[in-house]
């Protein structure tokens, strides 16, 4: 499975998941000039800002450990940049991380969400 197919899996893994959780799925990869978010939801009237990390193995660390102080940069101007475009947003938002974990035929072997994952700073 090449790097691009496991990264357009995990996000519809996560997708799925986050909409059987309750969040209401806004938009998918929102993409401006200070970088790119996977997922982008509505919940209990919080904006949530999701980015999706996926692996198949956790030799490098887990998936939500592969998150560099830089992305976490991209994602809080992202984050800003869409809450400075977009009309009648909720007050409240966050930055969400989902790790997903696939066994090597692609299987879950984890899927989880870390609210509030990268911190407004």
């Amino acid at each position: 499975m090449s790097r691009k197919t496991t990264g357009a899996a995990g996000e519809k893994l996560a997708a799925d998941f986050l909409a059987r959780r309750g969040y209401r799925l806004v938009e998918t990869n929102y993409r401006c000039r200070e970088g790119e978010v996977d997922i982008i939801a509505n919940k209990d009237n919080c904006l949530i800002f999701v980015e999706v990390r996926t692996k198949h193995s956790s030799a490098f660390g887990s998936p939500e450990e592969s998150i560099t102080d830089r992305k976490k940069e991209h994602l809080r101007a992202v984050a800003a940049r869409y809450r400075e475009t977009h009309v009648d947003l909720p007050q409240a938002w966050r930055i969400d991380v989902v790790a997903v974990e696939l066994d090597n035929a692609g299987k879950t072997r984890r899927i989880e969400v870390i609210e509030n994952a990268v911190e407004d700073e």
